[in-house]
């Protein structure tokens, strides 16, 4: 399937109120679908490197082991470099290892023997990433810590990392029924996000989707045969919310049935539609601090 970009650079379909519902307090209820199985998550992170003042970017995917979970890392200089580019692969449940990367002595300092999943890879609590980059703390992840004998070369009185999340992206196998968890911004509460895709109750033919936020449907898409392909605005935490969705290898493609759906902060309310924004002067896109949201749902798991 093509990226979902392109498809909106090209011909982007304005949801409109013939086939999009208003917003209700009830979600819909897609009958006879069983939640999606997450299988990866994928969170890059900006990190604010105070000694050399530098800002790379941190890839780090979790997935599903056969003997448990494990993680890659990536250091990049850019959000959208290739994921694969110099990834590390580190399946140990807990261990401590320094290599070179994009001119980088990167030590990563890990414990996950008591860490505590809920639904898929990623860990939830009882675990620790440790991300040092030239001796500096660049990445703390999780409620644990490693003793300051793990960590020969870091200052013991230095700050704590400064880092933010600048996209996460999830991939799910199975039915298009699609539950997450995400914060808009560094200030903002963490949203419970529900997604369905199905067939419409009492219809024999008819497909609908539906967009939750914390348990409210934002947005409903009917005749989703003909409106496969579109964007709405949501509001959340008083920023402007693209919602964008590509289900037709879903709908029409038995060889390759995967659908995409994309989350993007505004930077305010008079902006453009990311896409578009980006096309028409990509330098100023730099500067954005923007959150993005990807979700991959497949109908098999390859």
């Amino acid at each position: 399937m093509r990226g979902i970009a392109s498809c909106y650079n090209e011909h982007a379909i304005r949801v409109s109120d013939s086939y999009c519902s208003r917003p209700s307090n009830q979600a819909y209820h897609c009958p006879k679908l069983n939640p999606s199985t997450r299988d990866s998550v994928t969170c890059i992170y900006k990190l604010n490197l105070i000694k050399t003042q530098k800002q790379p970017f941190i890839r780090l995917t979790w997935t599903k082991k056969l003997l448990g979970q494990g993680f890659s890392i990536t250091i990049t200089n850019s959000e959208n470099s290739p994921s694969k580019l110099n990834a590390r692969q580190l399946e140990k449940t807990k261990g401590n290892e320094t290599f070179q990367s994009h001119n980088f002595q990167v030590q990563v300092l890990w414990d996950l023997s008591d860490a505590k999943h809920e639904e898929g890879p990623e860990p939830v609590g009882g675990f620790y990433v440790v991300v040092l980059l030239d001796t500096e703390l660049g990445l703390r992840l999780g409620d644990q810590n490693p003793s300051i004998e793990e960590l020969p070369n870091h200052d013991a009185d230095a700050k704590e990392p400064s880092f933010s999340m600048v996209s996460r992206s999830e991939t799910f196998s199975g039915a298009a029924v699609c539950a997450t968890k995400a914060k808009f911004c560094e200030t903002g509460i963490s949203h419970d996000i529900l997604i369905k895709c199905g067939a419409e109750e009492g219809a024999s033919k008819g497909h609908v989707l539906s967009v939750c936020v914390d348990k409210k449907t934002m947005f409903q898409v009917n005749r989703l045969r003909w409106n496969f392909r579109g964007n709405q605005t949501i509001f959340v935490d008083g920023l402007v919310v693209d919602m964008m969705w590509d289900v037709h290898d879903w709908l029409f493609n038995s060889n390759s049935a995967s659908a995409v759906f994309m989350f993007r902060t505004r930077s305010g309310l008079d902006s453009r539609l990311w896409l578009e924004e980006k096309t028409l002067n990509p330098h100023k896109e730099r500067d954005k601090i923007a959150f993005s949201l990807l979700i991959s749902a497949c109908k098999n798991n390859h």
